[in-house]
């Protein structure tokens, strides 16, 4: 039987995945020696939901086997299980794995998802170790057939429920405490409006193209951010500039400071003739807390109409408050992103030139950026 990866974490890291920074942080342990030396790792949680024509919601739960290592014959969500580790891991692979639990565990196939929504990031303790949950819900097809996986869990007793079943199964049953916790926050959620069915508002007018929000973190400014920011320029009369995790500097993922990003923003919009009166730049700091997150944007930013990124995790954060989110605008994606950029900065290979433009280029220079960059990656995180 092959072995399985998990995705771990080390403590002091777990607070960044709250900015949805995964790929960087993660790292490769098999599953025993994980749980043996109490490796914190990553897991998801699925909570599936099923709307009738009537609008009435079901509610799918599962009962765990009585083989089950841990929490043997609980109730608990719909579908759990590890994250397996894979470089580059995103939010969007997550979701994957969380729709490879379900149909694991119940024989639902993803064709039969409807929607699935992030919801929670949320640190649970037990006796093997610490796990990191990415909570999602699903939305899955009115009449769905279940293939409950007898060897994961009790076939009679894991199915859908209405709302008054679960509420008393939640009473009289062995349940998981913070699955528990979510089903009964879950009975006070507009879960026909958080997954849209039958509602086309948003918060903010779909016709109005007077201010755009892009947040990125430029670490440094690359020909990539110039393609996105051109392209928006063309639909809006302003630009909202975020630059993320604005606090870090002079680490392995985060070299430049927030003034020099600013000056590098600066810098290439005045080359391209850019009317300083067309943009606004804002310092955003990490406050490592995904629900708290998109608040803390809009105190600092104000208004705007459409948010741009191509974070999926930020696209997914705004989404889940009802904001208007654009489409995302790449080019070279594997070419143009500031990764590259420092890993041939570190190696001294001069093609990172050509992916940057002309004045951050003397910029990063001019801050003794590339040996700055040089010693970072030589020391390691």
């Amino acid at each position: 039987m092959e072995k399985e990866i998990l995705a771990c974490i080390s403590d002091k890291n777990i607070r960044f995945l709250h900015s949805g920074q995964i790929a960087k942080y993660i790292f490769p342990v098999e599953r025993e020696e994980a749980h043996e030396k109490k490796i914190s790792h990553l897991i998801t949680r699925f909570f599936v939901i099923s709307i009738t024509p009537d609008k009435k919601i079901l509610y799918l739960v599962q009962k765990r086997g009585k083989n089950k290592k841990d929490f043997p014959e609980y109730f608990t969500d719909s579908a759990s299980g590890h994250v397996v580790y894979k470089r580059n891991l995103t939010l969007r692979g997550i979701e994957e794995e969380a729709k490879r639990e379900l149909e694991e565990e119940f024989g639902i196939p993803p064709i039969a998802i409807d929607k699935l929504l992030f919801y929670d990031l949320n640190v649970e303790e037990n006796k093997n170790s610490t796990e990191i949950a990415y909570v999602f819900l699903g939305l899955v097809k009115n009449n769905v057939q279940l293939k409950p996986n007898p060897n994961e869990l009790q076939i009679s007793e894991s199915r859908f429920y209405t709302q008054s079943e679960l509420t008393k199964l939640l009473q009289n049953e062995k349940t998981i405490e913070y699955t528990n916790t979510i089903w009964k926050k879950l009975f006070n959620t507009d879960l026909v409006a958080k997954f849209g069915i039958n509602n086309n508002k948003t918060k903010l007018t779909g016709s109005k193209r007077n201010i755009a929000l892009f947040i990125g973190r430029f670490q440094p400014l690359h020909h990539g951010h110039i393609y996105v920011l051109n392209k928006i320029f063309k639909g809006y009369k302003k630009i909202k500039i975020g630059i993320g995790s604005s606090q870090l500097s002079k680490t392995k993922t985060d070299p430049f400071t927030s003034e020099e990003r600013v000056s590098f923003i600066k810098s290439a919009l005045k080359v391209r003739n850019i009317n300083p009166d067309r943009f606004e730049i804002f310092a955003i700091p990490d406050i490592f807390n995904a629900n708290k997150w998109v608040d803390h944007v809009i105190s600092i930013v104000g208004d705007f109409d459409t948010i741009y990124s191509n974070s999926d995790w930020i696209r997914q954060l705004f989404q889940n408050k009802g904001f208007i989110v654009g489409e995302k605008l790449e080019i070279f994606k594997k070419k143009y992103n500031a990764t590259n950029v420092r890993k041939l900065i570190s190696k001294g290979n001069k093609n990172w030139t050509v992916l940057v433009p002309k004045e951050v280029v003397n910029l990063i220079k001019g801050y003794d950026g590339i040996q700055r960059i040089k010693t970072l990656y030589e020391k390691g995180d």
